[in-house]
């Protein structure tokens, strides 16, 4: 009965911490053209619209995908409401999640192999849900207290597919970005290499994304002429993004970086 009742005690203890987490964000929801974009936004700690201040974009995985405007929160949320971060990076986050339905990027999936099956085409317009985001993101950098020299995105997943595909789309907008077990069309590198610093991560054991596809975008960076950071965990299966998110200098790398 001791352990249950300590069993019991750990839940309702995570639980409070993981609301208190994302108690910290805002339900918010951007509507264009009678579509809707869920998100949560995190604002700096006394944020003031005297002050300038950078937007992080954050993409989650296919598994978040939703409309409870909720579930986007469980990967990476904590990495921006940790308590030393926010007061040594002050910024906008945005999470925004996609719905069951869509897809952040135009990739063409077929789940019957093992890794799945990806191919990223070019010619086709982005999806109803990243066409969103990225009509959000416009709306953000024309804010007087955003600085449009500091827009970041990152990904995990189904959300690196699309912050490579919406740096592609958006060659200009971004400084920096980092992707998680995702992957792209290397040719769309091209548009943006020499503009935007990336830093990709991968684990040398996915069998979900096969990690050739963050190999084959960090071969084509390099040939476009832009110098990646590029870690690949030799023990990491899939879930790539914990040891991700550990990384010490990801937010110093990430937030010293200006638009070219």
């Amino acid at each position: 009965m001791k352990f249950k009742f300590f069993l019991v005690l750990l839940f309702m203890s995570l639980s409070y911490t993981v609301n208190a987490q994302n108690n910290l964000f805002s339900s918010e929801s951007y509507v264009k053209d009678g579509d809707t974009l869920k998100y949560q936004l995190l604002l700096p700690q006394n944020f003031s619209k005297e002050k300038n201040y950078p937007v992080v974009l954050f993409l989650h995985g296919a598994g978040e995908r939703g409309q409870d405007n909720q579930k986007q929160l469980v990967h990476g949320s904590k990495l921006f409401t940790d308590k030393i971060n926010r007061g040594a990076f002050p910024a906008i986050v945005i999470f925004p999640q996609c719905p069951q339905n869509d897809y952040w990027s135009n990739a063409t999936v077929d789940r019957s192999t093992k890794p799945i099956s990806l191919t990223f085409p070019l010619d086709t317009q982005p999806t109803k849900s990243l066409q969103l985001v990225m009509n959000l993101m416009e709306e953000y950098s024309n804010k007087t207290y955003v600085n449009k020299d500091k827009m970041y995105v990152g990904g995990l997943s189904m959300g690196g597919m699309g912050t490579f595909e919406i740096l592609y789309r958006k060659p200009d907008f971004f400084a920096a970005a980092f992707t998680i077990c995702g992957g792209g069309n290397p040719e769309s590198v091209k548009a943006y290499a020499t503009k935007t610093e990336l830093w990709v991560f991968h684990g040398a054991k996915d069998d979900v994304v096969n990690p050739q596809l963050s190999v084959a975008m960090v071969s084509a960076y390099l040939k476009a002429g832009g110098t990646p950071n590029f870690t690949l965990y030799a023990d990491d299966n899939h879930n790539s993004w914990d040891s991700a998110f550990s990384e010490p200098q990801l937010l110093t790398w990430l937030f010293s970086k200006s638009k070219k």
